[in-house]
């Protein structure tokens, strides 16, 4: 229909065009009037012509169209009706299945409420027979209770005891029976324990001790001089003793003159002032000058070296153990260790030695090693000044160290090498150890002959205070003691425990340096004579 009204609406334009034309050849010239009124009709004839050819080839393109869409149409409704089935087919099928699965599933119920009933009645025929075999377990429950009773008569009139004496003594053996179990087994995991300690402790230890080397050295409270002749001596003491009073009096020691040639001693309980003393009276002696205003000048001279070789002392000692950040006042005391012994050992050497073990140990077992290196050095630090002050070195040494600012853990470390607090890190516990390992080592130390006879009584005193104990001996200088026990009063069960007993005792009780072993031997012997 849009194609024919264009064909039209085109016809008209093409007819209407001309007649246009033909008013303006009017308007413009009256002379070609009726020649173009000719050539118009005769265009416009063509016009129609034209226009009815372009209507009747519309008319013809409409109906192919309407023929083309009633095709287009037909075959769009055989494709949809061709769906629709395909649609309703699948339907039908898929009704089909869900009808037979709802059958399968009715089937199923049935089966199953079958197999219900059938359990159901097997339950019942369980719980008939359940109640019978109650009754029957009832019965013979009285039955043999009876008997029992019949049999712990027959048995209390046969061992002429009641049940509760035999329960009393059944308990007593089995009491006696875990009481001995119970000390095999302690003593089976203390020896394991002490198999695998030991081993490790052996392999630390032997490597620690393998890379150090310390000398040792026993100083006494003397310093000797050498002169150059005895005339030397004469010059010392002075006329009328006034030189050697001025320096007694400058110095605080004592000067011993005596028949030895070549040699005069100092003595003095301060080692400190004992080295200023000597080092002033070499002076003097090399020098020649003995009067009393050069022995006051050698002397303030010979203090301040002294000093000085303090604080190089301190540095060199924190330098060597890889120690730093020291306080100065810290470095001082550390450097006066070199002038103190404890049992005859060099308190500045022990601290040395006990940085070094400490460090190898902490490096082996994976702690801070400088940590550790910093506690040892510094645990004995109090011992400078137990001299000069009141209270124990681990007090003094605990001020010193809060005084100066060190970290709770190296106090912990001074505070706790002796037991006298807990010990707060693994740094502290290693400390003590090492402190133990440079003590007790052959050579160390030395004590005096009344304090080591004391300790000897006092090892044998405890041990032969408790029961069971025959005879005693302390051997390897203190350090092991054996103790003889009577088989008949100290059964093999009591042996762990009353080792332990001895040994925390001696703990609580002594001390002394390292550790002693106590050792328990209980022997039965059986004689007889052939005549």
């Amino acid at each position: 229909m849009n194609s024919m009204a264009i064909l039209a609406a085109l016809g008209v334009f093409i007819i209407a065009s001309p007649a246009f034309f033909i008013m303006g050849r009017r308007l413009g010239a009256s002379a070609g009037q009726r020649a173009e009124l000719e050539r118009q009709s005769a265009a416009k004839t063509s016009a129609e012509e034209i226009a009815k050819r372009i209507l009747a080839d519309a008319e013809r393109e409409v109906e192919t169209m309407r023929k083309s869409a009633v095709v287009t149409g037909k075959e769009e409704v055989m494709r949809l009706r061709e769906t629709a089935e395909q649609d309703l087919r699948g339907r039908r099928s898929t009704v089909e299945n869900e009808e037979r699965r709802l059958n399968e599933r009715e089937s199923g119920l049935d089966r199953k409420a079958e197999a219900v009933e059938q359990r159901d009645r097997d339950i019942g025929r369980r719980a008939s027979d359940f109640g019978r075999r109650e009754k029957l377990l009832q019965t013979r429950e009285e039955e043999l209770e009876k008997l029992i009773a019949d049999e712990r008569r027959r048995l209390e009139q046969m061992a002429g005891m009641s049940a509760q004496d035999a329960k009393s003594e059944l308990i007593r053996r089995l009491e006696e029976e875990a009481r001995a179990d119970a000390a095999n087994s302690l003593r089976e995991i203390r020896e394991s324990a002490r198999r695998n300690a030991e081993r490790e402790a052996k392999k630390i230890v032997a490597l620690a001790i393998q890379r150090i080397a310390a000398d040792t050295t026993a100083e006494t409270t003397v310093s000797a001089v050498a002169l150059p002749n005895d005339e030397m001596k004469g010059r010392i003491i002075g006329r009328e003793g006034r030189n050697i009073r001025a320096f007694e009096l400058a110095t605080g020691v004592d000067v011993i003159i005596d028949d030895t040639p070549d040699t005069v001693v100092v003595s003095c309980f301060d080692p400190i002032r004992r080295e200023v003393a000597r080092l002033a009276l070499e002076k003097l002696v090399s020098d020649g000058r003995i009067h009393p205003g050069r022995i006051e000048e050698v002397v303030n001279k010979s203090k301040k070296e002294v000093d000085i070789a303090i604080v190089e002392t301190g540095e060199q000692a924190a330098y060597n153990t890889g120690v730093h950040g020291l306080h100065p006042e810290l470095i001082k005391l550390i450097g006066r260790m070199k002038w103190r012994t404890s049992y005859g050992q060099n308190i500045l050497q022990h601290s040395q030695e006990v940085a070094h073990l400490a460090g190898i140990m902490a490096a082996e077992l994976g702690l801070d090693v400088a940590m550790a290196k910093r506690g040892a050095l510094l645990h004995d630090v109090g011992k400078v000044l137990t001299h000069e002050h009141e209270g124990t070195h681990v007090q003094l040494g605990v001020e010193m160290a809060t005084k100066y600012g060190e970290n709770p853990m190296i106090v912990n470390c001074i505070a706790a090498h002796h037991d006298d607090v807990p010990h707060e890190s693994e740094v502290s516990v290693l400390v003590q150890a090492a402190d133990s390992i440079s003590g007790s080592r052959p050579g160390a130390r030395r004590e005096a002959f009344e304090t080591y006879v004391k300790r000897l009584e006092g090892l044998e005193r405890i041990a032969s205070s408790y029961k069971g104990v025959e005879r005693v001996f302390a051997i390897q200088a203190g350090r092991e003691i054996r103790v003889v026990v009577i088989p008949d009063d100290v059964d093999d069960g009591r042996m762990t425990t009353l080792s332990e007993e001895i040994a925390r005792r001696i703990e609580a009780e002594l001390q002394y340096p390292g550790q002693i072993k106590v050792v328990l031997i209980r022997e039965t012997r059986a004689v007889d004579f052939a005549r």
